[in-house]
């Protein structure tokens, strides 16, 4: 299971920024207890669980679920990467020793503006904190790619000797545009045969095992973007409702296929209300994946 996470898990203080206006800590509090509940869950249960830096001070990436939207400069202040930093620590030293934690992921989704060896030098810091309290033969380590290749990380953190390291891909189809106006067929190869081809490209070249910590069915940008201009022409749009089945189900398998390549993936996300797309849980239950996840 990966738990998404704000910089703001622990409570105020954390850095301000002007978007906050005159509030200075515009977050809901208590998360801390939350989460202390689900790991007491997870380990009861025998689930394993990542925990992911999911929204870090001043946005790592622009978007809502970095914590503040259209604004990404969590990397233009020492503040906001030294708070980071501190986040991961504070999470390590808390849950250090217990049977769930499987790792700790150290930024979800920075941008690709964010420059390489900037993210190279916080990815050791962050690192360094996690490894103060977990060692490397209980607790991995989480990097995402940033959004670019994954060739551009040969360096930094691979070359700093820090051990169980895993890298972290995010595989959608319905934010580009290229992928907006494609049709079923190209999902399909994308997901089935270049996919399959870039998970064992990644491992590879890295050297690293690697995992996909975001996929869905989602295909209509529509049902999850209030921001995004049309028109959207996705692929599903003049089927009937046995054709659009199929087409699902198709694509779930595609998909699988080549995650299944990798050491693990995570669904984004188990329930939703509206979208059976993105909900892991509906998609089971309508016969899209498979029966036997549930």
């Amino acid at each position: 299971m990966r738990i998404p996470l704000g910089h703001w898990i622990f409570g105020p203080p954390y850095p301000w920024h002007r978007a906050y206006g005159s509030n200075p800590h515009p977050f809901v509090e208590g998360g801390i207890e939350v989460l202390d509940r689900a790991m007491d869950w997870a380990d009861e249960l025998g689930l394993r669980m990542i925990l992911d830096l999911h929204a870090a001070p001043g946005c790592q990436n622009g978007f809502d679920n970095g914590g503040i939207k259209d604004v990404c400069e969590w990397h233009t202040r020492e503040e906001y990467l030294a708070h980071s930093v501190a986040v991961l620590g504070r999470l390590a030293a808390r849950y250090r020793g217990r049977r769930c934690l499987h790792a700790i992921e150290v930024l979800n989704e920075p941008n690709s503006s964010v420059p390489t060896a900037l993210l190279e030098a916080y990815n050791i810091r962050a690192c360094q904190a996690i490894r103060a309290h977990c060692p490397a033969h209980e607790v991995a380590v989480v990097f995402h790619d940033g959004f670019r290749s994954h060739r551009e990380y040969r360096g930094g953190l691979l070359t700093s000797g820090a051990q169980n390291l895993v890298f972290d891909v995010h595989r959608y189809q319905c934010f580009e545009r290229s992928d907006i106006d494609m049709d079923i067929h190209g999902h399909l190869h994308k997901a089935g045969v270049l996919w399959r081809e870039e998970a064992d490209a990644i491992q590879r070249d890295l050297a690293l095992p690697a995992i996909v910590g975001e996929w869905s069915l989602g295909l209509d940008l529509k049902v999850v973007s209030l921001w995004a201009q049309g028109p959207w022409n996705h692929a599903l749009e003049r089927m009937d409702a046995f054709q659009e089945h199929v087409a699902y189900r198709a694509y779930a398998a595609a998909q699988l296929l080549s995650f299944e390549r990798y050491r693990g993936w995570f669904f984004w996300s188990y329930r939703t209300e509206t979208t059976p797309a993105w909900s892991f849980g509906d998609a089971v239950e309508r016969g899209w994946l498979p029966a036997g996840f549930q």
